[in-house]
């Protein structure tokens, strides 16, 4: 259980009475619930359908009022806007635009937290790799499949960078492709220092990610506590070693005997299903075949990573750079300067006169191509001829100017 200091979620006696008309008892959603998630935790709400996890999700992040008891999120209220910047949260069901496309809503949320165009517009294009979009960044949300909305909506909940990240049935909908990376994810940002509350009724992915989680049933806290204290089975003893022979297993068997213990099994452990397909997958990614739908993302966002797991940035780049260029202590030359070219500034009329001029000039050559048959071809252009500018100045003078003269 985390201390004062370091918890970051805190309900005590945390109750809601949902009420009908008459304002009558209905059915109470929570009760009496006491929580204390610290940071780095990845803590997991289980429970059958109707067991209160939504409802709990719900008034953590002050989106409905406890009938009675105490929430505090980072020490304040959830209702503190400074509280609502520093949490991300992904619904059960992704209420998303369908007529904006993917990076046009994730530009939408970025812009609700304020960020700079450049920062924003740098976070997208991360986020929209590593959930595996950056394909299909400009369709519309609306043609998405459901898995693939999930996908978008978790990378929303991920554009502030939250120190609390709230998940609500995250993988609904999500390929074994989209729950394995979502798994990876969680664990990266629990590296990071964030803290993570999820609610599921999957078991397996809740094993998977979880540090603690609390069981619910009819609103109330069943059992609490870490994942490896809960699953252990006290009465047995599991031992794995390479495989053994027909031989050698009577002879551990009849050894176990003699003790006074029995031998329940003898198998061959089995890999898991969402291994087996994840390798066919990883094959036809190998193979480049086609797609119409998300493919697997990328690394998890840079930004999302820990301290020690991101790029060498600025003055890194720049002396990784230098060290390049300088081995073997000689030292490249730098490029000769390159003159600009003069720029005059000349009156439009003229330009385009002094234009005309030089190309009725160019195209009567001596055999009437244009061009001058004695000179080579990698000769430097010549000076096109001086045309009458007397002609020229009388055609271009201001108007008045020959009205005074006459």
């Amino acid at each position: 259980m985390a201390n004062e200091d370091t918890s970051v979620v805190r309900t005590a006696r945390l109750t809601k009475i949902f009420r009908d008309f008459w304002l009558r008892e209905k059915v109470t959603a929570v009760c009496d619930l006491d929580l204390d998630i610290g940071r780095r935790e990845v803590f997991g709400l289980l429970g059958p359908n109707g067991s209160g996890k939504s409802t709990t999700l719900k008034m953590i992040l002050g989106l409905m009022f406890p009938t009675r008891g105490r929430i505090a999120v980072f020490g304040r209220r959830p209702t503190d806007v400074r509280t609502k910047a520093r949490i991300g949260f992904l619904p059960e069901e992704s209420h998303l635009y369908p007529f904006l496309s993917a990076w046009e809503t994730l530009d939408f949320y970025g812009q609700l937290f304020r960020q700079p165009r450049r920062q924003r517009h740098h976070r997208i294009e991360m986020l929209l790799d590593m959930v595996g979009l950056s394909a299909v960044a400009y369709r519309r949300v609306g043609e998405y499949s459901k898995g693939m909305q999930r996908r978008i909506g978790l990378a929303q909940a991920l554009i502030n960078d939250p120190d609390l990240l709230v998940l609500d049935e995250p993988t609904s909908g999500l390929d074994p492709i989209g729950t394995r990376q979502f798994k990876d994810l969680i664990r990266t940002l629990a590296m990071r220092g964030k803290t993570v509350l999820l609610s599921s009724h999957l078991l397996g992915d809740v094993e998977d990610v979880c540090d603690r989680i609390c069981v619910l049933y009819g609103g109330r806290r069943r059992r609490e506590g870490s994942v490896a204290e809960l699953l252990a089975c006290q009465g047995r003893t599991q031992i794995t070693t390479d495989r053994l022979d027909n031989n050698t297993v009577q002879q551990v068997t009849e050894l176990i005997e003699a003790r006074g213990r029995e031998v329940l099994d003898v198998t061959s452990p089995r890999n898991k299903l969402e291994s087996l397909f994840l390798d066919i997958v990883s094959e036809a990614q190998s193979r480049q075949l086609d797609t119409g739908g998300a493919i697997a993302g990328g690394q998890v966002a840079r930004f999302l990573r820990p301290a020690d797991d991101t790029e060498p940035q600025g003055r890194e780049v720049i002396e990784q750079l230098v060290t390049v260029t300088t081995i073997g202590g000689e030292q490249p030359e730098p490029p000769e300067p390159v003159e600009p070219e003069p720029h005059y500034e000349t009156p439009v009329s003229e330009t385009v006169v002094d234009e005309l001029t030089a190309a009725a000039q160019h195209d009567d050559g001596p055999d009437g191509t244009g061009e001058d048959a004695s000179e080579p071809a990698c000769a430097p252009p010549r000076e096109p001829p001086q045309a009458n500018r007397g002609v020229i100045d009388d055609l271009i003078a201001p108007r008045g100017a020959d009205d005074e003269g006459s």
